[in-house]
């Protein structure tokens, strides 16, 4: 029963990601659409094709590797300078027809023709006016954030839920004169902590004191206490001094001394940047307290996640290394590390599967889960690179700049931004992605996360 379990965890993920990428594709292939743009593709997946019908101009299917699909919008790369083309004719109709040639000098200049030739092959006459190049710039702009956007809605409305709903919980400490939680008997390196004491470990500070779990401090070196934060503060500034430690426990008014002893802990709750500081070796009284919210909250909440995010982009090739690093075997993996969607599927399946956790909040996991990877997939893809949607939007504005900077000065029309000179760019950032993803799936398959840590 426990493997049906997990078997259904990991397809109700893999199902929820699927939708979430066909959404991703209508968000470009709608407006697309509209604009009057010729769509002849749309499919979830990518490699051999599972199954495909026509329906009007445009092929609907399903591909084999379920990780991502793609529209084929027409036109998106413009012919390029005039003496890219090969041949400008005119049909019996008056059409124009240019041909583009397949060949040219040099490795980049090499791709950069093949892609341009290969996008006009599947451009005919009669295509001229739905070109996505010759669409205006902010229309380019809407069919190409639609997709990310699409993403960042799905988790929009899903944190929304859960928030309006179940809510959300934090850990916090309990308000008023600080009671101690626990205390630590020796003294550990923040960089090892979670590890036995040993005999090398010298006692903490607090444990010499005779300081125990349920004490409530109310003096230290004589300044009377009111709350935590307080009391973390004059601890740190202590140094390597003496300390005089009043407390009350079971009713009693008691007091130690001892001396704290000097240790680089992070900066704050939020900084995690280390500096020396003075050390007791004791953790406060917390509580679980459940917030809940509606739109504005949790917007809120997706800014301070954006923030994030972006940071988590900006180092997400140091994490895929250290993952490839677990890989082999010569560091642990990062909990808080990336994964994939294979890592995804793995998660959803421990919590459908696990009898730890209520229906409730396996449910709201399962759901948080899918919003993460959408908002993770929204935001990737507004990165201004290309082949992702961002380095669309990013040509696109730029075309948009450049001609409205040219009315201001009285300048002739620059034309259209010629993305296919970018491409160089895209097959690295591509053969980056590819290179990224295989790792995050090996890892998660070789070294996998778990709800158990």
């Amino acid at each position: 029963m426990t493997a049906l379990y997990y078997l259904l965890g990991v397809v109700i993920f893999v199902v929820a990601i699927l939708a979430s990428i066909g959404l991703h594709e209508l968000g470009h292939m709608i407006p697309a659409k509209r604009f009057g743009g010729k769509v002849t593709q749309y499919f979830i997946g990518f490699g051999p094709t599972v199954w495909s019908k026509q329906v009007g101009e445009t092929e609907y299917g399903v591909k084999a590797i379920p990780l991502g699909g793609y529209v084929k919008i027409v036109g998106m790369l413009p012919p390029g300078a005039h003496e890219l083309a090969d041949e400008v004719t005119v049909d019996a109709a008056g059409n124009t027809v240019t041909r583009v040639r397949k060949s040219n000098t040099g490795m980049f200049t090499q791709l950069i023709s093949d892609a341009r030739a290969a996008e006009w092959e599947l451009v005919g006459p009669e295509d001229n006016d739905r070109l996505f190049y010759k669409m205006a710039s902010w229309k380019k702009i809407v069919v190409m954030a639609g997709g990310p956007t699409v993403n960042l809605l799905i988790a929009f409305f899903i944190f929304w839920g859960v928030f309006a709903t179940y809510g959300q919980q934090s850990v916090e400490v309990v308000k008023g004169a600080p009671v101690i939680s626990t205390v630590s008997e020796c003294v550990i390196p923040f960089t090892e902590e979670g590890r036995d004491c040993t005999a090398q470990d010298p006692p903490s500070p607090a444990f010499e004191a005779g300081l125990r779990p349920g004490d409530q401090v109310t003096t230290f070196n004589g300044v009377a206490v009111t709350d935590w934060e307080q009391l973390r503060e004059l601890i740190r500034d202590n140094a390597a001094g003496d300390a005089t430690i009043a407390y009350v426990r079971d009713g009693q008014q008691l007091s130690g001394t001892t001396s704290t002893t000097v240790e680089a802990r992070p900066t704050s709750e939020t900084d995690e940047t280390l500096r020396e500081v003075g050390f007791l070796g004791v953790t406060p009284e917390v509580e679980i307290v459940t917030t809940t919210g509606g739109p504005i909250y949790t917007l809120d909440q997706m800014g301070d996640m954006t923030v994030e995010t972006v940071k988590a982009l900006a180092t997400l090739p140091v994490k895929v290394f250290d993952v490839a690093q677990a890989i082999v075997g010569l560091e642990e993996r990062d909990p808080e590390g990336p994964v994939s969607i294979v890592g995804g599927g793995r998660l959803a399946g421990e919590t459908v599967s696990s009898d730890q956790f209520p229906v409730t909040e396996k449910t709201v996991y399962l759901l948080m889960l899918i919003a993460g990877f959408n908002f993770f997939i929204g935001m990737f893809n507004f990165l201004p690179l290309l082949p992702l949607d961002g380095g669309h939007i990013a040509s696109a504005a730029w075309e948009w700049a450049r001609r409205g900077i040219a009315r201001l000065r009285r300048r002739p029309d620059p034309g259209y931004v010629d993305a296919a000179k970018l491409l160089p760019i895209a097959y690295v950032v591509a053969s980056a992605m590819l290179v990224m993803g295989v790792v995050l799936i090996i890892g998660d398959l070789v070294v996998p996360l778990s709800l158990q840590g």
